[in-house]
Order: C-alpha cells, then sequence, then structure tokens
C-alpha cells in the first residue's frame, strides 16, 4: 500500500511505495533545525512532482530539496555516489505519526 503527501502548499507531492517502519532522526546542524524524520526508499521508488530547488552543503553529496514556495523540506537526493536509496521527510506524508514508528537516532557526532 502506498503512502503520498505534499508539501504544505501543495505545490510539491510525494508518493513513496510504502509508509515508513521506521524513520531517522538525525542531529546534524541542518537536521536538527529542520525537525525532519527522514524515512528511507530505493530512489526509483520514490514519485517527486512539482519543482523543488536542492541546498547542498558540507561534503557535497547529497541534495536536500525544498519546495520554492512554502520553504518546507521535502526529500534528499545523492548528488554522484549513489548509496541506493533517497531520504524522504516522513512529517509530509498524509497520516504520518511518528509516535506509531520506531525513531532510530542517528548520531551526526561520531
Amino acid at each position: 500500500m502506498s503512502a503520498a503527501g505534499s508539501c504544505h502548499c501543495g505545490a510539491v507531492r510525494i508518493e513513496v511505495p510504502e509508509p515508513p517502519s521506521w524513520v531517522a532522526s538525525c542531529n546534524c546542524s541542518l537536521c536538527t533545525r529542520l525537525a525532519w524524520l527522514v524515512a528511507y526508499y530505493p530512489d526509483g521508488a520514490v514519485r517527486v512532482e512539482g519543482e523543488t530547488v536542492a541546498y547542498i552543503w558540507g561534503d557535497r553529496c547529497i541534495g536536500i530539496h525544498h519546495c520554492p514556495v512554502c520553504g518546507c523540506g521535502t526529500h534528499w537526493r545523492t548528488l554522484g555516489e549513489d548509496f541506493g536509496r533517497m531520504g524522504v521527510n516522513a512529517r509530509l506524508l498524509d497520516g504520518f505519526d511518528p509516535g506509531a514508528v520506531e525513531v532510530r537516532v542517528y548520531d551526526n557526532t561520531e
């Protein structure tokens, strides 16, 4: 059963193959400011419709996309090396309940 959602204004729509069974909470400087909970999927399994803008920083291996209209962070994709996955901001998925899934803390300080 697929899951779908959108940014705040609806200009960007996301569809994933199934709701996440777990999400990652990263403590890097960007994720903590954005409050993302990331669900991972194979890159080709996610459909993103609508224009997004990528923010690229740090080691420049991923582009962190957001809606240019409302500013909601939508997903990240690799910029070179294929990690075999991409990240989707699970908070944008319709009906997503962070209390109903396992939240794995990713410690980026180690």
